[in-house]
């Protein structure tokens, strides 16, 4: 068997160093990665949830409540978020998983950072391909949170069976700016700090506008 083989035999028991090590070869094209894609045993029916909104929404706190609900629920959660690029090394600056540590070695949950990489749709140029190798890794959830710039986050909608766009009373006019993109694509939309003065009139607008 070829070591490529061995990989995706470890990855289909449920190795987390193999995951990361596919996901690595997958995002890098090293050499062997179409064998490892061909090969994948996937199970089509992992959903994907796709978590996007303007930067500081609440996109990493709403994915640690929904991580802590399924795990609670005895669920394996698999988490891709896409950072943006290091300008010097082009690596993902791995913000999220600061913000998410308290997951962050739980056996039942895997994140794993990736770098946009100059992608304008949110997403890193090998999202599908990684998709496909966490439907092979034997998760309940897969969660795949975007950057988080704007309009441009569309992407998201061909790759998730739900999309969720998280927003803030304090966007004001900015539900304006992204409504030709993001508004039009979500499935379910999330209003995240509704304590906060304004969050009423804020919700009556968004809602005016999604419909």
């Amino acid at each position: 068997m070829t070591d490529i083989g061995l990989l995706i035999q470890s990855l289909h028991e449920g190795s987390r160093k193999a995951l990361a090590r596919c996901i690595s070869v997958v995002e890098n094209n090293q050499a062997g990665s179409i064998e490892l894609l061909q090969s994948l045993k996937l199970n089509r029916h992992t959903p994907i949830v796709g978590i996007t909104g303007p930067p500081g929404a609440g996109k990493s706190s709403l994915i640690a409540a929904l991580t802590k609900t399924w795990i609670a629920r005895q669920k394996k959660v698999g988490i891709i978020a896409i950072d943006p690029s290091s300008p010097f090394n082009k690596g993902a600056l791995m913000g999220d998983r600061v913000r998410m540590s308290e997951h962050f070695m739980h056996p039942d949950i895997y994140i794993r950072s990736m770098a946009s990489r100059g992608s304008l749709g949110g997403l890193s140029p090998k999202i599908f391909e990684t998709a496909d190798v966490m439907k092979a890794a034997g998760f309940d959830y897969i969660i795949i949170e975007t950057v988080g710039v704007g309009q441009s986050e569309v992407d998201i909608a061909s790759l998730a069976d739900t999309t969720l766009l998280v927003l803030v009373p304090e966007a004001g006019d900015e539900i304006q700016t992204i409504k030709s993109g993001v508004m039009e694509i979500a499935d379910i939309y999330v209003l995240n700090k509704s304590e906060l003065a304004g969050a009423d009139a804020f919700y009556k607008k968004m809602y005016m506008l999604a419909h």
